[in-house]
């Protein structure tokens, strides 16, 4: 019994030796501009010719990164949180080659010789031993292979240096090396799941058609994830539950677009229904107009109210005229036409109104069968420990929005400014402070007189007096041009997709202004917007889109 149990000891302490083999761990700091960053640094762990790279402080790594002596190669493998792993292998050689420099230098009692290398327009200077019977770099991309790596300096400020090599057994425990490396990608395939891995993106539709006039049959109400259409076809919403976000969180929104049939460029906006009152829009998309209130006699739920507040835009954009669809039926030499719109745009400042169960919407103005077809995704970026520190936001409310989203099912056009202005009061709560207006505006009325086509003052007052003017235009249209190969073209080689426009053009977004209202107490407040709105010319007439709501703290 003795002698089988010194057996087993024997083979046990065989098995440790087989698992545990000579080797270091070597960690590096970072400074900038001389000044050193806690928690920025990296261990390597080296096991004979094997190394991996640890940075120090990231309990959240998302990939693991290897060098391999032997094989002359790096590996860098992530596994995604779909339990999928993917694994991208480069030969030494294929990184840049290094410069040997003259010269020596003593880091940590060990000899060095120095190498520079030139990495994407930046210079980067090495200092690396062959004293030690090891190898390996605290950056895969810089010089693997070539010695120890212990200095890497990076365009003369930004420095990752070693500040202790310690000669240890490491085990295969330690090492970490990866038994299942997964699927073999390229440079491409591997870096776009890295970059998606950084951030979450929740999809909130796909594929969508925007239409007018098909069959519209919406499931019973209130179901969460469903898609519903609206106003002849040309809105669909969504009840969606949102996640809450850590401080420092950056959201975009991102909406893929393209023409389904219509070939004109088109108002378009993501929005998102409040519920905080006894009416919403809601009420207006599911029972007509009617059930809006009324401003003016004439405009439905355009402004907040006691019982009711307008829709939140959360972005305005505008389609091309007929990417997609009409690429093919359009050709002209060295004209690559896009394969649809995307655009983009950061709403982290609405992120107080966007957590939960929330109600959100797209809007395309059109009057085509076939229409065009939309994805929405929203994408959230986490943010760094500094940015976490920063006093953010809390208290929004929308204060009005004249955009007709349900222009196809009889929602008058923003025409108020014609004999008067947009006016509103509200009642900003105690406790309220660092106020601004975040304010979408643009000009509508498309032909030589109307304002699309015409500068014009826009003016914000509050309480009478003016906190705000600006003349919202925009030259910058022609660099739409590949998104709009339906527009047509004019005899002195322009395209109506190339004319500058008041504040929008045929493929972008058109982002808000934000107006400090540094002043602004709780309490009631009475706010006015001024636009000289162009004269009618027989059956055109002129109208203005804009959106205002209030961001503060509480």
């Amino acid at each position: 019994m003795r002698k089988a149990m010194m057996i087993m000891a024997l083979l046990a302490t065989a098995a440790v030796q087989a698992q545990t083999k000579k080797g270091a761990v070597i960690t590096y700091g970072v400074r900038y501009n001389g000044k050193e960053i806690p928690g920025a640094g990296v261990k390597m762990i080296v096991q004979g010719n094997k190394a991996r790279l640890q940075p120090l402080g990231n309990t959240q790594q998302k990939e693991r990164q290897f060098l391999d002596m032997k094989e002359k190669a790096t590996y860098q493998v992530m596994t995604t949180e779909a339990g999928n792993t993917f694994t991208l292998k480069k030969a030494f050689s294929s990184y840049e080659k290094p410069e040997l420099l003259p010269g020596t230098d003593t880091i940590l009692g060990y000899p060095c010789k120095k190498a520079k290398v030139i990495i994407r327009s930046n210079t980067i200077e090495v200092w690396y031993t062959d004293a030690l019977a090891l190898k390996g770099t605290p950056t895969l991309s810089v010089v693997p292979g070539l010695g120890l790596v212990l200095k890497i300096m990076r365009n003369g400020n930004s420095e990752t240096f070693a500040t202790n090599i310690s000669m240890q057994d490491v085990t295969d425990a330690d090492l970490q090396w990866p038994a299942n490396k997964g699927q073999l990608v390229d440079d491409a395939a591997y870096m776009q799941q890295i970059i998606e891995s950084r951030y979450t993106t929740l999809p909130v539709f796909n594929g969508e058609q925007l239409s007018f006039g098909n069959a519209i049959s919406n499931p019973p109400a209130d179901q969460e994830n469903v898609t519903y259409h609206y106003a002849a076809g040309t809105v669909i919403l969504k009840k969606v539950k949102l996640p809450a976000v850590k401080p420092g969180t950056t959201l975009f929104a991102e909406l893929t677009q393209y023409s389904n049939g219509d070939a004109y460029d088109r108002t378009g906006s993501v929005f998102m229904v409040p519920q905080d009152k006894k009416i919403s829009f809601l009420n207006g998309l599911r029972d007509g107009v009617k059930a809006l209130p009324v401003y003016k006699e004439k405009y439905q739920g355009v402004i907040s109210t006691d019982d009711y507040l307008p829709t939140l835009e959360l972005m305005r954009f505008f389609t091309p005229f007929g990417v997609h669809k009409y690429n093919e039926q359009v050709k002209i030499k060295g004209y690559n036409w896009a394969d649809s719109a995307v655009f983009r745009q950061d709403i982290t400042e609405l992120l107080p109104r966007l957590e939960g169960e929330v109600w959100l919407g797209v809007f395309i103005g059109n009057y085509d069968g076939g229409g065009h077809k939309v994805s929405l995704r929203l994408k959230y970026y986490p943010g760094d420990s500094r940015e976490e520190q920063k006093k953010a936001a809390n208290w929004l409310m929308p204060v009005f929005n004249t955009t007709n989203l349900m222009e196809m099912a009889q929602q008058e056009y923003g025409t108020m400014f014609d004999n008067d202005s947009l006016t509103v009061t509200v009642n900003i709560p105690e406790g309220v402070k660092n106020l601004q207006l975040r304010y979408i505006s643009t000009g509508h009325g498309g032909w030589g007189g109307g304002d699309e086509f015409n500068p014009k003052l826009n003016e914000i007052f509050v309480d009478g007096k003016r906190v705000y003017h600006f003349i919202p235009w925009r030259t910058d249209c022609g660099n739409f041009r590949l998104l709009n190969p339906a527009s047509g073209n004019f005899g002195n080689g322009l395209s109506s997709s190339d004319l500058s426009r008041s504040n929008w053009c045929p493929g972008s977004v058109t982002g808000p202004v934000s107006i400090p209202l540094p002043d602004l107490t709780p309490g009631v407040h009475t706010f006015k917007v001024a636009i000289p709105l162009g004269k009618r010319e027989g059956t055109s007439f002129s109208a203005w889109n804009v959106s205002g709501c209030l961001i503060g703290e509480k």
